[in-house]
């Protein structure tokens, strides 16, 4: 089953990390991504910082920066296919970042049967 996994953080926890932490961190992550090559599908990407974001809201509204009231943001995400939702998971509490505060992954199973649209 194909599922998303997106990677969050705290900005402000992001930001004391030493130069030195986040490139142990970094390598951590690589390593990581090289382990589970096998479950990932479809790419990924890491995201530029959160203050590079323009949104764009109903009514033609557009806002320089995120428009979220959440204090985490998305700076990734990867799809993965794997057998469950409890491989999922598993995969997911590997996550090297989960160490630092303020971290999370979200995981959301991906649509995948569109046949309702087909006549």
């Amino acid at each position: 089953m194909k599922y998303v996994i997106m990677f969050t953080s705290t900005p402000e926890a992001d930001a004391q990390l030493s130069a030195q932490q986040g490139a142990a961190l970094y390598a951590r992550v690589y390593e990581w991504f090289q382990q589970h090559d096998d479950a990932i599908a479809d790419g990924g990407a890491e995201l530029q910082p959160a203050d590079t974001a323009t949104t764009v809201r109903g009514g033609g509204v557009v806002v320089d920066g995120p428009f979220s009231e959440a204090k985490e943001v998305i700076g990734g995400f990867s799809i993965i296919d794997v057998p469950d939702i409890d491989a999922a998971i598993a995969l997911a509490q590997s996550w090297p970042m989960l160490e630092m505060p303020g971290t999370s992954v979200e995981i959301r199973p991906m649509v995948t049967d569109y046949s309702q649209f087909e006549q």
